[in-house]
């Protein structure tokens, strides 16, 4: 190496050739997509280490798409969860079923997420799309833990060998953190070199209001049966936070008169039990003790009405 003759202490472009790289920074979006109640939101949480989505093991869970960030000094991974593929019924899950194909689009790693009982034919124009990305593709087959021997979990890989030729598979229990490491450790290695998309603290593209609502119908999801809780949308009207407290005033808006008593029950016992529940997760997630208001309100039909889909997150 040549010698620094300045004797300044800068260097000179001899030196500069002889310092080691500085490391590559890696950053990419990882968009989780799949038919309903295979388990996407489960590996969410647990691959980015933070309950972000709700979970309950009803279909349509989960309404929108919801990123959680992970960051280290050397990437940051922007994962997406985002509703199971379902046939529209009503224009709201044609919005749910956009934020699903959306996530095709802007991906920098699809994993495709199925589990052992999932019967693979199920979606079937939706797979195909998946067939045809260019992008990295890992399939992750969840729930492993329900098999009683290897020979299952062979036939239903070779299955999806035929299904998803291009695809890395990863027999996983997300529920059990069973493979999820070394699915993490295969996204890190698929991430493409660039830039933070967020702040370093960041761990979610989400407000704080969001996942009150989300806290609000997890409890509805889990203490309602039929048609009731797929009715329901959560609209937080008042968040006031100050130092140890957060005031909330939350409305739930259904379709119907019946829904409406259905979900306050007898003398509120219903919305007491929802609210207190919800109250409780709410002060956990923020470490701050909640005064929670809970108002029912009928929205007639307002799964189908474009103006109300727009209000509440479901077309942008």
């Amino acid at each position: 190496m040549e010698e620094n003759t300045k004797g300044d202490g800068r260097l000179t472009p001899a030196d500069e050739k002889d310092l080691p790289a500085a490391p590559i920074h890696k950053s990419g979006f990882v968009n989780i997509v799949g038919n309903p109640n295979v388990g996407k939101s489960t590996l969410m949480n647990d691959l980015v280490g933070e309950r972000i989505s709700i979970i309950t093991q009803k279909a349509q869970t989960t309404r929108h798409r919801i990123m959680g960030i992970v960051n280290t000094p050397e990437y940051q991974i922007v994962f997406s969860d985002t509703p199971g593929v379902l046939k529209p019924k009503y224009k709201m899950q044609e919005g749910m079923l956009a934020f699903s194909e959306g996530a095709l689009t802007d991906a920098d790693i699809l994993l495709y997420v199925t589990d052992v009982v999932e019967d693979p034919t199920k979606n079937a124009d939706f797979l195909a799309k998946v067939a045809k990305e260019t992008i990295p593709v890992l399939l992750v087959i969840n729930k492993i833990d329900l098999l009683k021997g290897q020979g299952e979990l062979e036939e239903i890989v070779e299955r999806w060998r035929k299904l998803l030729p291009q695809a890395e598979i990863f027999p996983t229990s997300a529920k059990e953190h069973f493979n999820v490491t070394a699915l993490m450790n295969r996204i890190v290695d698929l991430l493409p070199a660039g830039e933070p998309y967020f702040g370093k603290d960041a761990l979610t593209d989400k407000p704080a209001r969001f996942f009150v609502t989300e806290i609000i119908r997890e409890k509805i999801l889990l203490n309602y049966d039929k048609e009731v809780p797929y009715s329901t949308e959560v609209i937080v009207e008042k968040f006031e936070e100050k130092d140890n407290a957060i005031h909330i005033m939350a409305v739930i808006y259904v379709e119907r008169d019946s829904q409406k008593g259905i979900l306050i029950g007898r003398q509120g016992s219903m919305l007491k039990k929802v609210g207190t529940e919800a109250r409780k997760d709410i002060e956990k997630f923020f470490g701050k003790s909640v005064f929670l208001e809970l108002f029912v309100k009928v929205e007639p039909n307002w799964r189908n009405r474009e103006n109300k889909l727009r209000q509440f997150g479901y077309i942008e």
